[in-house]
């Protein structure tokens, strides 16, 4: 299945700074958000910035384990 690239976009424009850093740690390996040859690395990453980026708070929210 093919999502077109406008609901890529606007599913990463549509995610908060902390579903943001969840997936910037726990994403797998493959995930297109993360792929530099993609463009969705460059507008995840320019979003993920101007909302603040990880910051220690969300961090430790988050913790290092996926599901806790």
């Amino acid at each position: 299945m093919v999502i077109s690239d406008s609901k890529i976009v606007d599913a990463i424009n549509n995610l908060s700074q902390v579903e943001m850093a969840r997936l910037w740690r726990f994403a797998e390996a493959g995930n297109i958000y993360f792929n530099s040859t993609l463009p969705y690395y460059d507008i995840f990453m320019k979003r993920f910035i101007e909302l603040g980026g990880m910051t220690p708070k969300i961090s430790k929210l988050i913790g290092w384990k996926e599901n806790g």
